[in-house]
């Protein structure tokens, strides 16, 4: 069941507020004021706890010309992260640095012993670990006993026992006092490597080498793929991030990576938004890691050349459309299991732990987000890895932490999972096969102890009706350009009656609309994808409908387009 209620908004707002004034105050802003993302309102680099050790410890490196290896991760702000650490590290002279990525399928995440182990046959000096690595004990251990020293840059949540890095930049960690906990992987490292300019430029690196001291702004683009990709709060530091790297890329000032990247999935620069990010650009960087090795990936955003980074970025593209293949099957399969369990409940079970032997694990972690989304559970889904281990990815629901309910299976059988970890929303983690079911019964159980007294009802935000003056192409394109848009800082959503006119399915799956407002005379295009996939198609009658303003171009022409969210 679905409830489309209203935004709550301040005692104080005017009845006479514009509905763009409406949107800013249902999301804590006064003004557009509040819209100023200049980089001089960004949190400065010093108030991030040992970021100034980090630079010092790397200062000694670049001047010292010594061998700096990153160990990423195979997602989206790994490989974002990775680019923009080379790409500094070699913007201030340092020659010879190098990136390694866990392949997901024979190492898994983080800097694990093993990992160690592949990395010591390069014989660096310095190990740095992008989005990962505040959980990797033993691995940054078996590391140092090799000799290296060990920069951990993180922004995961540590667990009981915190490894003995060198140095270590997380702003999750316990007592830091930095504002944003919100750092993606790749805001955390440009923090870290806008420390170590300063520190080199203290020490007079740049004017003694006759090296131009770099503009880090020139990664900014970089660093809103990687917080929009990775779906971190978009807290007013992470805005001013992902809006000025919005800037350069509708500029046309974007590494020829994410140029690439853009080109193949036909969005347009110049009106780039952050959804595109998230939904355009984002999943092909995503696919090389899911499917095959993250490297591909980072070789397209470390690309200088034009030519070089779009046959990479088809490559990846490929990719993309194999994942997608693969995941329909899987989501099929999860719906289908879905669906039994439903049969034999008396009640909708508040949680779902799904697994089947032919699954691919790179895939699990959308699968379960799809079933989330469909059913307003928090899901597992499990595939099959090698030697009877199983790897699983949870996504949850708003008003439950799935790591805490990860937390709370792991107090009630210690050892039951090899490992886990992750946040709020996402988790993953390893089992045995053997140990599966029991895993299932008591991940229900510890969500149904924490979710006691939640009311399960699918809660859509809205921001209110729009008059027919605000159904504009103008009012689109202030949404779109005003602000990015994303976790915690949701894109405006906006309800009202309308009479469908004409209907059509595109697509198999996707429905297209003719809306009429109700009290106005104008029509309207509209689309809803994914409506068949648990609809039939309406007939032409009076509707509701909660959806977002968008602006469709075709041949060269723009007009008013709503995607629908809920359609009643």
């Amino acid at each position: 069941m679905t409830n489309i209620q209203q935004r709550p908004l301040p005692d104080s707002f005017s009845s006479d507020a514009s509905a763009f004034e409406r949107v800013l105050a249902a999301r804590g802003l006064r003004g557009p004021a509040d819209l100023d993302y200049g980089l001089g309102r960004l949190l400065p680099p010093a108030q991030l706890g040992q970021v100034h050790d980090a630079a010092v410890l790397l200062a000694e490196a670049v001047t010292a010309g010594a061998k700096v290896l990153i160990v990423g991760d195979f997602d989206a702000d790994g490989a974002t992260s990775c680019a923009v650490a080379i790409k500094s590290l070699r913007s201030f002279g340092l020659r010879d640095v190098g990136y390694l990525v866990p392949n997901r399928f024979e190492f898994g995440y983080g800097l694990s012993p093993e990992i160690v182990g592949v990395a010591a046959a390069q014989h660096p000096d310095i190990i740095v670990t992008v989005d990962n690595g505040i959980n990797s004990v033993d691995g940054v251990y078996a590391a140092q006993q090799l000799g290296m020293s060990v920069l951990i840059t993180d922004h995961h949540l540590p667990g009981e026992e915190i490894p003995s890095a060198d140095v270590i930049v997380n702003p999750n960690l316990p007592g830091d006092r930095f504002k944003s906990k919100n750092l993606a992987g790749v805001g955390v490292i440009f923090y870290v490597m806008l420390a170590l300019r300063a520190e080199l430029r203290s020490l007079g690196w740049f004017r003694d080498s006759g090296i131009t001291e770099p503009n880090m702004s020139q990664f900014l683009d970089l660093v809103a793929l990687g917080t929009v990709a990775d779906v971190v709060p978009l807290d007013q530091n992470n805005r001013i991030l992902v809006q000025q790297g919005l800037n350069r890329i509708r500029s046309g000032k974007a590494c020829e990576g994410i140029k690439a990247l853009l080109n193949v999935a036909k969005r347009n620069t110049d009106r780039i938004a952050a959804s595109d990010l998230g939904f355009a650009v984002g999943p092909r960087l995503n696919a090389a890691g899911r499917l095959d090795d993250m490297s591909l990936g980072i070789e397209c955003l470390l690309s200088d050349d034009e030519t070089s980074a779009f046959k990479i970025a088809l490559e990846l593209d490929s990719l993309n459309s194999e994942r997608r293949s693969l995941e329909l099957g899987m989501q099929n399969d999860a719906q289908k299991i879905v669906d039994d369990i439903a049969i034999g409940e008396d009640e909708t079970p508040c949680a779902y732990v799904l697994s089947d032997e032919t699954w691919h694990q790179g895939v699990v972690g959308l699968v379960a987000s799809r079933i989330k989304e469909r059913t307003n559970r928090p899901v597992v889904a499990l595939a099959p890895g090698e030697e009877g281990e199983w790897k699983g990815s949870a996504r949850s629901v708003e008003g439950v932490n799935v790591r805490d309910v990860l937390v709370r299976v792991d107090s009630l059988a210690p050892g039951l999972m090899d490992k886990f970890g992750g946040h709020a929303m996402a988790a993953g983690l390893s089992i045995s096969g053997s140990k599966l079911q029991r895993f299932g019964e008591l991940f229900v159980q510890a969500t149904a102890e924490m979710t006691r007294d939640k009311d399960w009802r699918k809660v859509i935000w809205s921001d209110g009706s729009l008059s027919a003056n605000d159904l504009s192409l103008e009012f689109a394109e202030q949404l779109r350009t005003s602000t990015p848009w994303g976790q915690s800082f949701p894109e405006p959503l906006f309800d009202g009656y309308f009479q469908i006119i004409d209907s059509k399915v595109v697509g198999e799956r996707h429905l297209k609309l003719r809306l009429q407002p109700e009290h106005s005379s104008q029509h309207i295009d509209a689309i809803c994808f994914g409506y068949l996939d648990e609809h039939v198609e309406p007939e032409n009658s009076r509707v509701r409908i909660a959806y977002r303003l968008d602006i469709n171009e075709w041949q060269g022409r723009q007009s008013l387009q709503l995607i629908v969210q809920h359609l009643e």
